[in-house]
This record gives structure tokens, C-alpha cells and sequence, in this order.
């Protein structure tokens, strides 16, 4: 049977994508207080030299730029990280974005755009890191979805549609991955406070910190699970309402979550957008 493979920063680097803020940000940071090496990977080059200024711990901070919805840019970069700056031993697939849906005002273009980086830019990046991984016989890799791919709600069709195709994905992929010696994660958290999740205007029950999310993210990485999912007194709650039959599901939902009143404040034909590589959670 192959042993479980753990990264350490003896092991090798830490890739994160989407490190320019929120989650990505906060996990970097705590991973270099813990003394791993860790290469930060966005669009946003003034943040992430921001990021690698801020450093104190013992590890470090390699910037390098990339756009995770570009599959070449990719495959160039995770080269580059192997052959100029040592192997990669865990990468935190991180990067997305959130883009609110409504039903009486669809766009293509929020559909094609979330799609883009949430589900696609992980594949982007778990093929090349894969690659190099099985060469090595071993590595470390966790996706980030989060408990918006458990079931729908509204005003997440595009962003729910990401994560719960990136959980099947995870799932599916782990059978595979296990018998070549690389252990991969997923990370599902709630609702995180970053600075995106604040615009949103969306109620957010059982709220943490970023550096609290980094804390349990960091501690999940050590642990024997396949889900790092937090805080697990909204995280499982979520889960057991897709036990419910759709007529009490959707009825619940509809007293639990107050989307009309974020639909009714907001514009239609809105301008939708993002820096592909910050995230909010849920």
C-alpha cells in the first residue's frame, strides 16, 4: 500500500495560486511562520511584492506572476518553480472568483468568466504539477472549493456550479492519485471575511477571520483528511440540508437566506468583475 505523503519544508516548495489576498494571502503567511519556502502566483505582481515585504518567519516568498486561466502560462511556470527554484512538494490550488447570479438578469460572460478561473484554472495547474509530481513519486495538492458546491442557493449559480464540479473533480481524482503517492485535498470552507466577501452584501452566518481560515487550512494540510471543511457548525449543517426533499429544502432556504433583499438593492445589467485571483468563501 503507498504511504500517505505529508509535505514538509524539508520536502520541497509550496505553490499558492491566488495568493494576492484573502485565503491565499493569510495561508502563505502562516505557512512561512512555519518555515516552509513558498512561491505566491497572481496576476496582481504589486501585491504579491507587497506580500514578500511583509515576511518576518523563517521560510520565504517567491514571487512569480501567472494567470491560472491561461493552460501555457501554466505549464511555464510550473517549470519554471522546478527548475529554478526546487521541487514543488504541496500546491494550494486557491485562485477564483465570485460572481453573483440572478436569474432574471443572466450573462454569459459571469458564467464563462467563474468557469474560467474557478474550474478550469485548477485543471490549468493540477495537470503540469500532477506531471511533476509522478515524476518525483510523491507531493501534496489541495483544491479549494467550498460549502457552496454542497447545494445551491441563490445568487450562486455560477459560483456554486465552480465548486461543486471542483468537488466531484477532487473526488474522483483521488482514487488515481492515491496509487501513484500523491495525497490530494479538499478544502470547503463557509464564509471567510475578505475584504470581496464584505462588498457582497450577502448575510454571512458563522464568520471567520482569514487568519483563522489559514489556521485550520494549515492544520487540515497535516492531518489524514481528504476535506478540510470549517466552521464545522455551518459547514455540516449545510451538508444535512441536502438530505431534506426539494420542497423543504427550497422552502427553508428561502426564510434562511435574504437575497431578495441584496436583489432589491442591487442595479441590473451590472458590470461584473474581478482580478481572477481573489476569492470570498461560500
Amino acid at each position: 500500500m503507498t504511504t500517505v505523503f505529508t509535505a514538509r519544508p524539508e520536502h520541497g516548495l509550496v505553490w499558492i495560486t491566488g495568493a494576492s489576498s484573502g485565503i491565499g494571502r493569510a495561508v502563505a503567511l502562516r505557512l512561512v511562520e512555519e518555515g516552509y519556502s513558498v512561491v505566491v502566483t497572481a496576476r496582481s505582481h504589486d501585491k504579491l511584492v507587497a506580500l514578500q515585504h511583509e515576511v518576518t518567519g523563517p521560510g520565504k516568498i517567491v514571487v512569480l506572476d501567472g494567470d491560472v486561466t491561461d493552460p501555457r502560462d501554466m505549464d511555464r511556470l510550473v517549470a519554471a518553480i522546478e527548475y529554478e527554484h526546487g521541487q514543488v512538494a504541496l500546491a494550494i490550488l486557491n485562485a477564483g472568483v465570485v460572481i453573483p447570479v440572478r436569474g432574471d438578469d443572466l450573462h454569459r460572460e459571469d458564467f464563462d468568466k467563474t468557469l474560467a478561473v474557478n474550474l478550469h484554472g485548477v485543471v490549468n495547474c493540477l495537470i503540469p504539477v500532477v506531471e511533476h509530481m509522478k515524476a518525483k513519486g510523491h507531493g501534496q495538492i489541495a483544491i479549494m472549493s467550498s460549502a457552496a458546491g454542497y447545494g445551491g442557493v441563490p445568487m450562486n449559480a455560477a459560483y456554486g456550479a465552480s465548486k461543486a464540479a471542483l468537488i466531484n473533480m477532487a473526488e474522483s481524482l483521488k482514487f488515481d492519485l492515491d496509487r501513484i503517492g500523491i495525497r490530494l485535498q479538499l478544502i470547503c470552507p463557509g464564509f471567510v471575511d475578505t475584504e470581496r466577501a464584505a462588498k457582497s452584501g450577502i448575510s454571512r452566518p458563522a464568520l471567520v477571520s482569514v487568519e483563522e481560515a489559514a489556521e485550520q487550512i494549515s492544520l487540515g494540510l497535516k492531518s489524514s483528511r481528504f476535506e478540510i471543511t470549517f466552521p464545522k457548525r455551518f459547514t455540516y449543517v449545510v451538508k444535512l440540508l441536502q438530505l431534506l426533499p426539494y420542497s423543504a429544502y427550497f422552502a427553508l432556504l428561502n426564510w434562511l437566506v435574504p437575497w431578495r433583499d441584496v436583489v432589491a438593492a442591487a442595479p441590473k445589467n451590472k458590470q461584473s468583475g474581478s482580478d481572477g485571483q481573489s476569492r470570498q468563501a461560500v
